[in-house]
C-alpha cells in the first residue's frame, strides 16, 4: 500500500493511524457532527495532512451526517426490506416525523438508514441511540421508546457432526485453554501446520488458504501485523455479531495464535459501528485477557509479546474489503487499492500484514487443540470443516446454524429453517449477501460449496440466506439491490461508481421494457470487467441471478 501518498504516513513519521477514526468518533459523540474545523484541529494533533482527515470525515456514513441527541438508525438491509414489505424507512419516517438523512426541525432527533444492524432474524430493526428495536410493530415501538422490550437474542444451533464454532456457546469447550500452552511450549510453525492440515479457509468470502496467507505474511520483516475484520456488512449476515457479542474470547484466542504463527506482536480487531454491543463485549474481554496475562510483554513467561486494541468502524460495506479496511484502520477513506501488493507483503502502515475474519478466527483455537486432520474430517474433500449460516425472519427457525460444508441448501432451507412462516411461500432465495446472488425454489439442491454454488451462479459470501417471499416484487426487488449498489461503492473506479447510479436508474425502467434490460445487460458487461475490486465486479453476478430469477415478471413489468 505504499503506492498511496497517504498511507505510507505511519511507516515515514510513526503516526498511529487509529487515532484519527477515534478522534473523528469522539468529536460526533460529543458535539454530533464534525466541522471543518475538527478536521483542521485532528489533523493538527496528530500531524496528518488536512486532507488525508478529511478523506475519512467525508467518507463514512457515521461522519458525514448529523446525529442529535436522540439518533435512530432504520436498517435498510435485504431481510428488513422484505419482512416490511419495502416500507421499512417510511415506517420509521412516519413514527418519527423526520426523513431519513434529516434532523428534526427543532434538532432533537435525527434519522439515518443503515445497510444493516445484525437483527435479521427478528426484522425490521432500528437502532434508537444503542438501544435495539426489532419486530412487526416497529413503528409503534419507535413512538414509545421509554422502555422498550430487550431484543430477542440470537438463536443458534449446531448442525454439524462436531462443534467447532459453536463449541464455547455450547458450553462444549471453555476459552484460553490453547493459547498459554501454544505459546510457552508450542513454536509458530507447529501453529501453523495444523492450520496448513485442517485445510481452513477464509469464512469472510473469499475462501482464501488461512496457512497460506499467515505463510506469505511471516517471511515478511517486522513488525506484522493481524487484524480481526469484524466489519460484516453483507445484509442478513449475523453470525459475527453473534460471536463478538457472546464469545468474544474465541476470536480473541484465535488472533492471538494467528499473531504467534506469524510473528506479528500487535493485533486489531475491526468491529463495524452498527454492532454497538459487539464493540462494549470485545473491549471488555480486550480488558480481561490482558488482566489474565494472555496479552503484553512476555505472554505467560514467554519470550512473545503481543497486545490487541479495538477499533469501531465508521460505517461502510465496502470497508469490509481487506485493503479498504487497512485504509480505514490508517484513518483514511475506505477505498479499495489495486493489488500487488497484497497486504500480507504491505498492508497496515506498509508493513506484512494478516486480515481474517471473525468466523475464521473462531475457528483456529479448535483446530490447534483437536488437530487440523480432525478438523479436515468434517465438511468436504475440497472445502472442509464446518460454516455458520445465517437464516432470515422469513423462517419458521431463523437463526445461526453451524453445518459441515457440502450440506443441500435445501436441508438448510426445508429442514433446519423449516421452511417459510405461515402465509408465506418462497419466492427467491438470496444467497451471501447482496453481491452472493439470488436463487428460485426449484434450484435448492446445490451443495453448499463456493465451487458448486459458482455454477449455479451465486457467491457464498458470509453464507447467509435471506428468503424473499412473494410479496416482494421483482421490480421492487432488483431497485433495492441497485440501490446498494449505489450507496454503498467507495466511489474508487469510474465503472463501479458511475455504473452502479446508472443501474439505479435503469431499474425504475426495467420492469416490462426488453431494450432497458438489455441496457442494463450492456451495464453489467462494463463493471464486471473495468471495476477495481470485487464489490464492482460482484455486482453483475447478483443482477443477473435476480433476473433469471424474474425474467418473466420483469419482462412483464409484474408488480
Amino acid at each position: 500500500m505504499t503506492h498511496d501518498a497517504f498511507a505510507g504516513w505511519e511507516q515515514r513519521f510513526g503516526i498511529h493511524g487509529t487515532d484519527v477514526l477515534r478522534g473523528l468518533r469522539t468529536v460526533l459523540d460529543l458535539r454530533g457532527h464534525i466541522s471543518n474545523a475538527d478536521v483542521r484541529r485532528i489533523a493538527g494533533e496528530l500531524g496528518l495532512p488536512v486532507a488525508a482527515v478529511n478523506g475519512a470525515a467525508s467518507f463514512f456514513a457515521d461522519f458525514t451526517g448529523d446525529e442529535a441527541i436522540r439518533h435512530v438508525r432504520i436498517c435498510e438491509g435485504t431481510s428488513c426490506f422484505v419482512s416490511a414489505g419495502n416500507h421499512t424507512v417510511p415506517l420509521a419516517e412516519a413514527a418519527l416525523g423526520v426523513k431519513c438523512g434529516r434532523t428534526s426541525t427543532d434538532g432533537s432527533l435525527s434519522l439515518a438508514g443503515a445497510y444493516c444492524l445484525g437483527y435479521c432474524y427478528a426484522s425490521p430493526t432500528a437502532l434508537d441511540g444503542q438501544n435495539p428495536v426489532t419486530g412487526p410493530d416497529l413503528g409503534a415501538r419507535l413512538l414509545s421508546p421509554a422502555h422498550p422490550p430487550p431484543p430477542p437474542p440470537v438463536p443458534y444451533r449446531n448442525a454439524s457432526r462436531k462443534p467447532v464454532l459453536l463449541a464455547g456457546l455450547l458450553g462444549a469447550e471453555e476459552p484460553w485453554q490453547v493459547w498459554p500452552e501454544a505459546v510457552t511450549a508450542g513454536s509458530p510453525a507447529a501453529v501453523l501446520a495444523e492450520v496448513a492440515r485442517a485445510g481452513l479457509r477464509g469464512r469472510g468470502g473469499a475462501e482464501f488458504p488461512v496457512a497460506n496467507k499467515w505463510q506469505a505474511a511471516s517471511c515478511g520483516p517486522a513488525p506484522r501485523f493481524v487484524v480481526a475484520n469484524g466489519d460484516e456488512g453483507d445484509p442478513g449476515s449475523f453470525c459475527d455479531r453473534l460471536l463478538l457479542e457472546s464469545d468474544p474470547d474465541r476470536v480473541l484466542e484465535g488472533l492471538a495464535l494467528a499473531g504467534f504463527a506469524t510473528g506479528a506482536t500487535r493485533g486489531v480487531v475491526f468491529v463495524r459501528s452498527e454492532y454497538p454491543e459487539a464493540v462494549e463485549k470485545t473491549l471488555s474481554a480486550v480488558g480481561a485477557a490482558r488482566d489474565a496475562g494472555h496479552f503484553g510483554i512476555g505472554v505467560h513467561g514467554s519470550a512473545f509479546d503481543f497486545d490487541v486494541e479495538v477499533v469501531r468502524g465508521a460505517g461502510s460495506y465496502v470497508a469490509g474489503e481487506e485493503t479498504a479496511l487497512l485504509r480505514a484502520l490508517q484513518g483514511l477513506r475506505g477505498s479499495v487499492l489495486p493489488r500487488p501488493p497484497y497486504p500480507t507483503s504491505a498492508g497496515f502502515a506498509g508493513r506484512p500484514t494478516v486480515v481474517n475474519n471473525v468466523e475464521t478466527l473462531a475457528a483456529v483455537p479448535w483446530v490447534v487443540r483437536h488437530g487440523g486432520s480432525t478438523y479436515a474430517r468434517l465438511g468436504a474433500d475440497v472445502e472442509t470443516g464446518t460454516k455458520l449460516v445465517c437464516l432470515s425472519e422469513r423462517f419458521r427457525r431463523p437463526g445461526v446454524y453451524e453445518v459441515e460444508f457440502g450440506v443441500p441448501l435445501r436441508y438448510l432451507v426445508e429442514t433446519l429453517g423449516g421452511g417459510l412462516k405461515p402465509g408465506h411461500r418462497l419466492r427467491a432465495l438470496q444467497v451471501g449477501g447482496p453481491l452472493g446472488g439470488f436463487l428460485g425454489p426449484d434450484d435448492l439442491d446445490v451443495p453448499l460449496l463456493a465451487e458448486a454454488l459458482a455454477e449455479a451462479g451465486v457467491a457464498l459470501g458470509h453464507g447467509s440466506l435471506v428468503a424473499i417471499d412473494d410479496g416482494i416484487s421483482a421490480a421492487e426487488l432488483l431497485r433495492h439491490v441497485w440501490t446498494f449498489a449505489a450507496a454503498e461503492s467507495c466511489g474508487a473506479c469510474t465503472p463501479c461508481r458511475v455504473g452502479s447510479r446508472r443501474g439505479r436508474e435503469l431499474a425504475d425502467l426495467v420492469p416490462g421494457s426488453a431494450t432497458a434490460l438489455a441496457q442494463q445487460e450492456e451495464l453489467l458487461d462494463v463493471m464486471g470487467v473495468g471495476s477495481l475490486c470485487a464489490f464492482g465486479r460482484g455486482v453483475p453476478g447478483a443482477v443477473r441471478s435476480l433476473v433469471r430469477v424474474y425474467r418473466d415478471e420483469l419482462l412483464a413489468g409484474g408488480s
